[in-house]
């Protein structure tokens, strides 16, 4: 009797674990499954509302912007109010400037350049440090019109996610434009109008050459850097050198040879 009692006792024991292990294992996969439609959710609700805004931005100019916003509150910088120029209107040797230094590959990629990517890793893995990002235009507009300074993988996402829409809804001038009249340039300053008026006094039509390589070497980091104190930064000098002597003399060195064969 005494051993059957036990018997019975052991079988409830273990009958009585698989059920706790398997009420366990259920309430976590419907924990898991909650998660992942909320998740779900989200992400739709973020895209459909960053394609309204897209949307809104392809006929429209923001006046303000959350990284403005941040800069302003957070890091009390006295912002300067954006003087947004027609890209019609930017002159065209600045366009491709800017193209040839941060995104050569702009008007061909859709938002995202995947080898871009695997060449700053074998880059930055063989000096030993960051020292090339593979953004592209789109990518860092989206940083600059919806994103705040503060590096984590979700930033990263959201800022993919933001690029890969602005290429479907927004024409790529569109892009360069609003890039343009709204990137960084400085402590409170943003676009390259404001840029140009505070660095040289000057509408960017009447800069020098050397004016516009200066001015758009520093768009790598023009929180620290400054047209005229590259404080021994190798990037931006490097920049720097390949606008003013490669760009330049690239450019005059194809215009003397078309004129020599014209003639």
């Amino acid at each position: 009797m005494v051993q059957d009692l036990k018997m019975m006792y052991g079988r409830l024991k273990r009958w009585s674990n698989q059920s706790n292990c398997y009420y366990e294992n259920h309430t976590r996969l419907t924990t898991i499954k909650k998660i992942i439609k909320v998740a779900i959710v989200i992400h739709i609700a973020f895209v459909v509302l960053m394609g309204s805004i897209i949307m809104y931005y392809d006929k429209h100019n923001p006046s303000n912007t959350p990284l403005m916003y941040y800069r302003a509150y957070i890091n009390n910088y006295t912002v300067k109010p954006v003087q947004c120029i027609p890209f019609n209107k930017i002159p065209d040797d600045i366009k491709k400037m800017v193209i040839s230094i941060e995104d050569y590959k702009f008007y061909k990629h859709n938002g995202i350049d995947i080898e871009a990517i695997k060449r700053a890793l074998i880059i930055n893995y063989k000096v030993g440090y960051r020292m090339y990002g593979a953004s592209t235009i789109t990518q860092q507009l989206a940083r600059t019109l919806f994103l705040l300074p503060v590096k984590s993988m979700i930033r990263k996402y959201a800022e993919l996610i933001i690029a890969l829409e602005m290429e479907l809804l927004l024409d790529k001038d569109r892009i360069f434009e609003l890039y343009l009249n709204y990137c960084e340039w400085g402590k409170g300053l943003f676009g390259i109008k404001n840029a140009s008026y505070y660095y040289f006094g000057r509408n960017i039509h009447n800069l020098r050459n050397d004016e516009k390589s200066r001015l758009l070497a520093i768009l790598a980091n023009p929180i620290i850097y400054s047209p005229y104190k590259f404080k021994g930064s190798k990037l931006i000098t490097n920049r720097y050198y390949i606008l003013k002597f490669r760009y330049y003399t690239y450019t005059k060195y194809k215009s003397m040879r078309q004129y020599a064969i014209t003639q």
